[in-house]
């Protein structure tokens, strides 16, 4: 059964199923890389009409519309695909093909590894509920620079997420953190 909620981005749906999606984490895919996409699913929920983004987490995807259709035409379409996919198919959409690979990096000092667990932990659960995704970009002079990403890509209330949300939990919990930017 699929679930939809809205998201603050009124261009975007989040669609929660009971099966997992994607065992490969949180992955953005854009109408413009269709070319280089090479999943079945994706490439055909991105060739609807309107869709210019597709992002898939663990339990639920987030398709980010333009203003050429409206969610009633859209959203049935996107649900009738998802029940498709699961009534053939019993992997998830997106599959791991080895070993999940942590998002701290060998080489990375404390201060990122701080940055990134406090994103991981606080900040993409939030971000996430939102049908949205944050990642960690890099961190310079005490900048931080993150991609917002699915529902929060282009949405209204994102500068206010990432200045009064994000920026204010990593001053918290980093102390060598000034200010976070969107890259």
């Amino acid at each position: 059964m699929i679930q939809v909620e809205n998201t603050p981005n009124p261009e975007s749906l989040k669609f929660l199923s009971e099966q997992i999606i994607s065992e490969t984490g949180t992955e953005e895919f854009q109408k413009s890389d269709i070319e280089n996409i090479s999943n079945a699913f994706i490439k055909e929920l991105l060739n609807f009409k309107g869709v210019e983004l597709v992002l898939l987490s663990k339990n639920f995807l987030s398709v980010k519309k333009d203003k050429t259709v409206s969610w009633n035409e859209l959203k049935p379409m996107v649900i009738s695909h998802l029940n498709h996919y699961f009534e053939n198919n019993k992997n998830p959409i997106l599959e791991t093909k080895n070993n999940l690979k942590k998002n701290v990096s060998a080489g990375d000092d404390e201060t990122i590894e701080k940055i990134k667990e406090v994103l991981d932990t606080k900040i993409r659960p939030a971000v996430e509920k939102d049908g949205g995704d944050i990642k960690f970009k890099s961190f310079k002079a005490g900048v931080v620079k993150v991609e917002l990403q699915g529902s929060c890509s282009g949405c209204p209330s994102s500068l206010v997420t990432l200045k009064q949300g994000v920026q204010n939990l990593l001053k918290h919990y980093v102390k060598e953190v000034n200010s976070v930017e969107a890259n």
